[in-house]
């Protein structure tokens, strides 16, 4: 069960002080320090912070390159493989995620280097082979990052389930998988920060995948409708 704690005021009041801070060009490192400390955040809500938490002109940049999932229909489609599946499996398990300022879920728990293959794992797979069948590229490419451990035998396990539903793709480990998604000529599915600012279209996949499950009670978001980002 997420912790109560997250859902506190006093993190809706971090939260925007933060953002007054980020608006007004503050060194977000140094601004996250600043706030964390003045509420006295523990490592997970600065981290939720630092996940969820930009600037106006940071936000509506990202949110411009953001397309729905029927919009994918017949585009190549690159999936950052580790970022999309850690993020479903968070929300598969009730771990703190968080709705961004920038239009993205993301989920808070820093799992990528230490990520291992679970049960979990073969769901939220099984629920991105869905979405593609549903959504209909015209051909997906997952990428995993070939240092962490399993990244081998997870790729060919999607490959393994791309030729089973008759699905045009394929998918490969890779020691740099940034250099790939950076500038890829179609559509980007991913929610890291660096990727989207380099892309020119990104869909938030886990984001749409776990929004269409009901009782999704671990999304924290920390901007009310209406709330004016720039002013505190």
């Amino acid at each position: 069960m997420m912790n109560a704690v997250l859902k506190s005021k006093d993190l809706r009041k971090a939260a925007k002080d933060f953002r007054f801070l980020l608006n007004r060009r503050y060194p977000r490192k140094a601004a996250l320090e600043l706030v964390g400390n003045r509420y006295g955040l523990t490592s997970d809500e600065r981290h939720l912070l630092h996940r969820g938490i930009f600037s106006i002109s940071d936000a509506e940049s990202r949110r411009k390159k953001i397309i729905s999932a029927e919009e994918v229909r017949n585009k190549n489609v690159a999936i950052d493989g580790h970022n999309v599946i850690i993020t479903i499996e968070a929300g598969l398990a009730g771990r703190p995620l968080i709705f961004a300022d920038d239009g993205f879920i993301r989920d808070i728990s820093g799992l990528s280097g230490s990520f291992k293959k679970t049960e979990t794992t073969e769901k939220a797979i099984q629920f991105i082979i869905n979405a593609i069948k549903s959504t209909k590229p015209r051909q997906t490419l997952f990428l995993f990052d070939a240092p962490i451990s399993m990244s081998g035998i997870l790729a060919q396990e999607v490959r393994s389930q791309l030729k089973k539903e008759n699905l045009s793709g394929d998918a490969m480990a890779v020691k740099v998988p940034e250099k790939i998604l950076i500038g890829f000529a179609g559509v980007v599915a991913t929610s890291d920060t660096a990727i989207v600012d380099q892309s020119r279209k990104v869909l938030d996949l886990a984001g749409y995948i776990l929004t269409k499950r009901t009782g999704l009670e671990s999304l924290v978001r920390l901007r009310r409708k209406g709330d004016s980002v720039g002013k505190r």
